[in-house]
């Protein structure tokens, strides 16, 4: 006889303005877990959007996703998943959910935190103590708002007990996979992807997509150097530290990024910080602030750097610029360095 495996219950809330992506992305692999080929009974998987209301919910792309049931007894969920969005756009949640997510934290239930939900739950001090995944993209964000710790910003998702972290995005998919093989096996989670035109499993130690430069490698290490580099603009870490992160020794680093890319690491990561003070250069911040902003020594270093990489000094960059980039683009202050302009 056929052991019978009960359900994998999951709880969704979402925020304000959540990311779509990521909420569509888990909630697919549990929902072609659940049943045969790609139909959507919840046989083996079920799931619901929880709020304390019933009220629409609006994504960061203006689509409403209407709740399919009141909040849930945290005892009768396995996982209550928190998708963020939108920073800085108003609160992310309201305190009915708070205080619904504070109840849930003393139950068995798992809590994750997927995109910016990681800052939902650290709000509510339920990171304290624990290892917290987030985007590259929101790094600074986690800083600037909570500066007593270092996030993990370089792999796709972190399990530390009962509570769980993932960057978001693509990432969402690989961690509900992840959730669905602990309970109903590989076979199930694997089936989940290939619908999904995701060809195999990747662990949660696994490198986030780098941000777009110029270095294009292939070797998932030459991505997580890029975003550990990315991550440490204003005080640079030597090479041979860099390679400790991603194990390997300074000459291994050497030789694997003038295979993958061309460079040396050296250049690499001086030319990111000077791509950095490039975009810093069309904000109001002084030439000074900049340098230290991006890892050098005062503003006459900065200079020389900047003219031998870009051809021009950074003070005529900026008259050049400045005024045209603000008057057309009105939030170019909010956007990363590694937007496409």
């Amino acid at each position: 006889m056929e052991r019978t495996i009960r359900p994998l219950r999951v709880g969704f809330i979402l925020s304000n303005n959540f990311t779509l992506t990521a909420f569509s992305n888990f909630l697919d692999v549990v929902r072609l877990a659940a049943d045969d080929g790609d139909n959507s009974r919840p046989i083996r998987c079920q799931w619901h959007i929880m709020s304390a209301g019933g009220d629409p919910i609006r994504s960061s792309s203006g689509v409403l996703v209407t709740p399919t049931s009141k909040f849930i007894d945290p005892s009768e969920l396995d996982y209550i998943v928190v998708v963020g969005g939108l920073l800085h756009d108003g609160p992310q949640i309201d305190e009915r959910t708070g205080k619904y997510l504070l109840t849930a934290a003393e139950s068995s239930a798992a809590i994750v935190g997927v995109c910016t939900g990681s800052f939902i739950l650290w709000r509510l001090g339920l990171l304290r103590q624990k290892k917290c995944c987030i985007s590259w993209y929101h790094y600074r964000d986690f800083l600037e708002e909570f500066g007593d710790t270092l996030p993990i910003a370089d792999q796709l998702f972190v399990v530390d007990g009962r509570r769980i972290t993932c960057s978001g995005g693509i990432g969402a998919a690989y961690l509900a996979a992840h959730i669905v093989e602990l309970r109903l096996g590989l076979s199930n989670a694997q089936k989940a992807l290939h619908i999904m035109q995701i060809d195999r499993m990747r662990p949660g130690s696994s490198a986030q997509s780098a941000p777009p430069t110029e270095f294009v490698g292939n070797d998932s290490r030459i991505s997580r150097a890029l975003l550990i580099m990315e991550q440490n603009l204003s005080s640079p870490l030597s090479i041979a530290r860099l390679a400790a992160k991603v194990r390997l020794s300074t000459r291994q680093l050497e030789r694997l990024f003038k295979d993958e890319t061309g460079q040396s690491p050296q250049n690499a990561y001086l030319r990111l910080r000077l791509k950095h003070a490039r975009w810093m250069m069309k904000t109001e911040m002084t030439l000074a602030a900049i340098a230290a902003e991006t890892g050098f020594v005062d503003g006459s270093h900065l200079s020389k750097a900047y003219k031998s990489t870009f051809g021009s000094n950074p003070s005529e960059d900026r008259k050049r610029s400045v005024r045209s980039v603000l008057d057309l683009e009105p939030s170019a202050e909010g956007r990363r360095v590694y937007d496409p302009a």
